[in-house]
C-alpha cells in the first residue's frame, strides 16, 4: 500500500505549465507523496502567456489531471490567479466542486489570519508594461534553456551544476532591490491588516522568515517556483516548513508511480482539458 504523508496545506506557485522550463515530472512527484487537506496554487500554474498547442507534454497534462484527482477524493484546492494564468481572472469567485477559483484567499489557520495572493499586484513592469513583462517571460524561458545544456555539458565533465539566473538575480543590484522592496511591500501590508502570515509567489524566491516593524510583526513566506528551485510550502501540526525536491525529508517514490492510476478517470481530466480551452 501506497503511504503518503498528511498535510494540512500545500502550497505551490509559479509552476508555468506549458514551458520548457516545467519541472512537472518532479512536481508530481511531489504530489504523488503527499495528502493534503488544502492544496493552494498560488499562481502562475498554467502560463497561458506562453501557451502554445505544440507543446503541452504528458507530464503537464498529469499535473492538472492529479488535482483534478485530490479535488475528488476531498482535498479543497485553491486557485489563486497570477499574471501568467490572469486570464482565469475572469472566473474569478468561480466553484466546481472542491475546486475554486480566485484572486487572493484570506485562512484563519489555527487562530492566526493568513493572506494568500500571488504578488504580481507589486511588479510595476506587469501592471504598466506588459509587453516588458511578456518578453521577459519568454526570455527567462530561453535562458531556463540554454542552462539546462551547460549544466548538461558541467555533468559530463564532472563538475558541479550552475543556475545562470540565480547568479543574474543575486548580482544585479536592481533585481535585488526589487526582490527586497516585494517582500517589504507584502509584509508592511499584511501588519497594518493584521495578519500573522502573508503568503506570495512570482518572484521564485522561496522564503520563510518573520518581518518586525515598529508597527508589529508578520510571517512572510514565499512558496518559490518548479523551474529551478523547485519548493513547496507545507502546514501542518501549527508549524510552516518550506520543502525542496532537491533537499527532501523523505524517500521520493519510485517513477512507475508517476503513472499511478493513469486509465482512471482519464474521461473527466479530457473533458476537464476541453473546457478549460474555451476558457481561453
Amino acid at each position: 500500500m501506497l503511504l503518503k504523508r498528511n498535510v494540512e496545506i500545500v502550497v505551490i506557485s509559479d509552476v508555468h505549465l506549458g514551458t520548457y522550463g516545467c519541472h512537472a515530472k518532479e512536481l508530481l512527484h511531489y504530489l504523488n507523496s503527499v495528502k493534503p487537506k488544502k492544496i493552494i496554487l498560488n499562481g502562475d500554474i498554467i502560463d497561458i502567456w506562453q501557451f502554445r498547442k505544440r507543446y503541452f507534454p504528458k507530464a503537464h497534462l498529469l499535473i492538472i489531471k492529479k488535482l483534478l484527482s485530490l479535488a475528488a477524493k476531498g482535498t479543497k484546492v485553491y486557485y489563486i490567479t497570477g499574471n501568467h494564468d490572469e486570464k482565469l481572472r475572469r472566473f474569478s469567485n468561480t466553484k466546481m466542486g472542491n475546486i475554486q477559483i480566485i484572486d487572493k484567499l484570506l485562512l484563519n489557520i489555527d487562530g492566526k489570519k493568513a493572506w494568500f495572493f500571488h504578488g504580481d499586484v507589486f511588479d510595476a513592469s506587469v501592471q504598466h508594461a506588459k509587453w516588458i513583462a511578456k518578453l521577459g517571460g519568454w526570455g527567462y524561458d530561453l535562458l531556463i534553456l540554454f542552462n539546462r545544456f551547460v549544466n548538461y555539458l558541467l555533468e559530463k565533465a564532472g563538475r558541479e551544476k550552475y543556475s545562470l539566473s540565480k547568479k543574474i538575480k543575486n548580482s544585479v543590484k536592481s533585481a535585488v532591490k526589487f526582490i527586497d522592496n516585494f517582500e517589504k511591500t507584502a509584509t508592511d501590508l499584511a501588519i497594518d491588516n493584521d495578519f500573522q502570515y502573508v503568503v506570495c509567489g512570482h518572484i521564485h524566491q522561496p522564503c520563510i522568515k518573520k518581518i518586525e516593524t515598529d508597527k508589529g510583526s508578520c510571517q512572510y513566506l514565499n512558496s518559490g517556483d518548479w523551474i529551478e528551485n523547485l519548493t513547496a510550502l507545507e502546514y501542518n501540526n501549527e508549524h510552516w516548513k518550506l520543502y525542496s525536491y532537491h533537499n527532501p525529508q523523505q524517500i521520493f517514490l519510485p517513477e512507475e508511480i508517476l503513472l499511478e492510476d493513469e486509465s482512471e478517470g482519464f474521461e473527466n481530466m479530457v473533458a476537464a482539458m476541453k473546457a478549460f480551452k474555451s476558457m481561453l
